[in-house]
């Protein structure tokens, strides 16, 4: 008899695109409102991300007939992690590169402007640090701190959602991953 393995990969890349959908919906909005890219209602967008993750988890553990190892929880996770990831790199670096490249000046001159607000560093400093506000690094940065962020929240999703079938419940194939 051959052990049937019930991937997570399906359930990964549905809500991974469900997040990115509504990420650019929000960062065209926060766009049409003129909202400072800088601003802290960025972070709304961390509650659909957070969201579809542990739909996802949860989707997981139903199609394995209510049980899910840590594991598992966190491998599905994590997939959804560097696929949002790399989705979100590719959208951001085309929307300040092509569609948008003004949002892109208008982060620079927000960050100068505030480094020149604090008013205890030299012209040299406020330019050995805005010389990193570069796309590319901005783009690079914004993918680690996702796989970083993303991770954290895998655990948090797989402690949330971990339900080991009972000690002498029969498993059954569909179960095995």
């Amino acid at each position: 008899m051959e052990n049937t393995v019930l991937s997570s990969n399906k359930l990964v890349i549905k809500w991974s695109l469900f997040y990115i959908v509504v990420s650019i919906i929000l960062t065209y909005a926060f766009q049409l409102l003129n909202i400072d890219p800088n601003s802290g209602i960025k972070f709304i967008t961390f509650l659909p991300y957070i969201g579809f993750m542990f739909l996802c988890q949860k989707e997981y553990r139903d199609q394995l007939n209510g049980y899910l190892t840590f594991g598992q929880g966190f491998l599905a996770g994590f997939k959804y992690t560097v696929i949002t990831a790399i989705l979100a790199t590719l959208f951001i670096y085309i929307y300040w590169t092509v569609l948008s490249p003004q949002m892109f000046q208008q982060i620079v001159d927000s960050s100068k402007a505030k480094l020149e607000a604090k008013g205890n560093l030299t012209d040299d400093q406020i330019n050995m640090a805005m010389s990193f506000t570069t796309v590319g690094f901005l783009t690079i940065s914004a993918f680690i701190g996702s796989l970083v962020m993303g991770t954290i929240i895998s655990l948090i999703g797989a402690a949330i959602f971990k339900k080991q079938p009972p000690m002498f419940a029969a498993v059954s194939d569909s179960e095995v991953v």
